[in-house]
Formats: structure tokens, sequence, C-alpha cells
């Protein structure tokens, strides 16, 4: 059996999402929380064209739009996201990405490999990870 201490030393690979799914910055809110509840993801990334301008979370909805009453229908994603997009490569370990989630204040990274995006890691992937390991 793994112990708590090995698993957190595992590499991204083994626990990310290699889907990087993206939106235009021109889309609405409402489009982006569509979207994020058909896709069962809490963050998306924000494209022009083949090139990643920003990353949209649920948190940035609810903070940026909803609390401060913003029109779900007609504020645009290019207005909320968070850029530049804070990123790990995909051979870093789990406790890196912990600490770096942690010292930024978000809950999701975009995980790349050689510099380009391959997937995304969420605090709820890094959870299930742990649950499944038997650490938590």
């Amino acid at each position: 059996m793994a112990t708590v201490g090995s698993a957190i030393q595992r590499p991204l690979a083994v626990m990310m999402s290699r889907q990087v799914l993206a939106v235009g910055p021109d889309t609405t809110v409402i489009e982006v929380a569509r979207t994020m509840q058909e896709k069962k993801v809490g963050a998306l990334l924000v494209a022009e064209g083949a090139r990643f301008v920003g990353i949209v979370s649920e948190a940035d909805l609810v903070r940026r739009v909803v609390a401060v009453g913003g029109s779900v229908h007609q504020v645009r994603v290019s207005e909320i996201m968070g850029a530049p997009i804070i990123t790990i490569e995909i051979d870093r370990s789990a406790h890196e990405a912990s600490d770096l989630m942690s010292e930024r204040g978000i809950r999701h990274l975009a995980v790349t490999d050689d510099g380009k995006i391959v997937g995304m890691l969420s605090v709820r992937d890094l959870l299930r990870y742990f649950k499944n390991w038997g650490g938590l």
C-alpha cells in the first residue's frame, strides 16, 4: 500500500484531466456556466484562435459577476478571466501543485508538457487522487 508521502510525490500526469476545454473571449458568462455544467468542470481556458489567453473558474463567475450584480447575459468572459494562466509542468508533484494553488489562492492549474497545455488539474482532482490512495 502506498503511503501519503509517496502519493504526494507522484507526477501530475496520473491525476490530472487531459480534457482541455476552452471558450472564446466573447463568450457570455451564462454560456460559460452552461458549458461548465454540461462538461462537469469547474474551470475553462479562454482561447483566441490557437492561443490560450486566460482561464475562468466558477469562483470568477460568482465573485466577479453574480456577487456584484452583473448580467450573466451581457458580461463577456474576457472581462472576468484570470490572466496570465498559471501553469505547472506535468512532471511536477502533487505537493508542488498544492503549494502553488495555495500560494496563488486558486483551485485550478493548467498542466503543461514542454510549455504546451496538455491538461487541467483542480483541487478536486488532488482530493480524489489522495482519497483513492488511502491518504485521506
